[in-house]
């Protein structure tokens, strides 16, 4: 195997490796005479096919598959020789079987970014507060109370308050000229969720079934719905209908309602607090990793990121939104969102991630953090409990080395993590809201 390496730029390199005609032709006999046993072809028993007609036959199908095989038996082995530093998958840009029987393929890579690394051990974070407040206590009440709540008709009278369900009409226009795809029928609102906007909700407040309201809305360039991006909409929107959530009293009774074992409202409260708190204390660790990183992100944010990491990260994103929607029945087109707009409204967060893997990845190595085959065994069996899956499950699922490197990125990453978390210094708030006051 020759390996040969080229620099196109700061980060990036294309790595051509050429594989010897011997080793190529051995790959390329083996399937050859597996097809041979398998397939049929006109005028020949199966398996007596002559091999040169079985070539010409499947050559299509067989060098791009041998190629693919050829690359993943190899590539791994190539950037060890020459011990480069690459991050994310290859982009194989080039395949070519030539005249004397070698094959080459052409990779390009992204290496690791040089940086100095800023203080990152004995950091000052922010401890987060697990005491559980009146004000926490009385909002998941009133979650309650609004989970328990009957509908009722309004009167004709009644204008619209928070709480209440609004079935409404509406229409957009724009340039005078009603738009098909922007409007609904009986479409309800459930006011207090926000899911329309709170500017829209606003404009609802104190309307009465059987008025209209007419308004001009404004949507950025960026917007997710291609049809409505960068234009003034109008919209006239009808008041059809009106019910009431009329909310059950907080007493004992409701806390008996909430469950038989609460015998007063007083019970439910104590309950509702030991939730919360547990809620807190379970997102403690998670909460103190997210504020090591962004100080990690702070001090250390001037180095160049390889394009193509950051592309593949979007890429992530990208599916994993096309995921969501596929899952509740729809897609990009289906919703109005815009893929290119996607893509940049993912960019800042993805340049977050790729610059945050590479400040763990750098303070691994000056502290000498490695995963073990310990920490290996216990991610597995975390796996394995939240998903109720046997061990053997998931080590199969994750026996294919595509698969295992992102799982074993984010073990490492965790353990990172803890040992930031162990030397940094957590302050209470009150602490906090000082030091930043005196360096003001």
């Amino acid at each position: 195997m020759d390996v040969a390496i080229e620099e196109v730029s700061e980060l990036a390199r294309k790595v051509t490796v050429t594989l010897p005609a011997e080793d190529v032709q051995k790959k390329l006999d083996k399937k050859y005479n597996e097809l041979k046993k398998e397939v049929s072809l006109k005028g020949f028993r199966r398996g007596k096919a002559p091999m040169s007609i079985i070539k010409k036959n499947f050559r299509d199908r067989v060098e791009p598959e041998v190629a693919e095989k050829l690359i993943q038996d190899t590539y791994f082995d190539a950037i060890e020789e020459k011990k480069i530093d690459v991050i994310v998958h290859p982009e194989i840009r080039e395949t070519t079987y030539a005249d004397d029987g070698s094959f080459t393929y052409v990779a390009l890579v992204d290496v690791k970014p040089t940086f100095d690394l800023q203080e990152y051990k004995g950091l000052e974070i922010e401890k987060p507060n697990c005491d559980v407040s009146e004000a926490e206590i009385q909002e998941k009440l009133e979650a309650l109370r609004r989970a328990k709540a009957v509908l009722r008709s309004a009167d004709d009278d009644h204008a619209v308050v928070m709480d209440d369900i609004v079935t409404i009409d509406f229409q957009g226009f724009h340039n005078g000229k009603a738009l098909k795809q922007v409007r609904n029928e009986n479409f309800s609102v459930d006011m207090g969720t926000g899911y329309l906007g709170e500017d829209f909700e606003q404009r609802l407040l104190g309307t009465k079934k059987g008025e209209s309201i007419l308004y001009d809305s404004e949507f950025p360039l960026d917007f997710q719905n291609p049809i409505m991006a960068g234009k003034t909409i109008e919209f006239k929107v009808d008041i059809k209908g009106i019910k009431e959530r009329i909310r059950p009293a907080l007493d004992d009774e409701f806390a008996k309602d909430i469950n038989e074992k609460h015998e007063t409202l007083d019970d439910l409260r104590t309950a509702l607090a030991t939730e919360r708190r547990e809620e807190k204390e379970a997102s403690f660790v998670g909460d103190v990793n997210d504020r090591i990183m962004q100080k990690l992100l702070e001090l250390n944010n001037d180095f160049p990121l390889p394009q193509r990491t950051v592309a593949y990260e979007i890429q992530e994103m990208v599916k994993q939104t096309e995921e969501n929607l596929k899952r509740a029945g729809q897609t990009l087109e289906t919703v109005g969102i815009n893929k290119e707009k996607l893509i940049e409204h993912n960019r800042a967060s993805a340049e977050k991630r790729v610059r945050g893997d590479f400040i763990l990845k750098k303070i691994a190595e000056r502290e000498d953090i490695t995963l073990t085959d310990k920490d290996l065994e216990q991610g597995y069996a975390r796996i394995a409990e939240e998903y109720n899956m046997t061990l053997e499950e998931v080590k199969g699922y994750f026996k294919k080395r595509e698969e295992l490197m992102p799982f074993m990125a984010e073990l490492l990453n965790e353990k990172i993590l803890d040992f930031l978390r162990n030397s940094a210094h957590l302050i209470e708030a009150e602490s906090a809201e000082k030091e930043a006051t005196q360096d003001v």
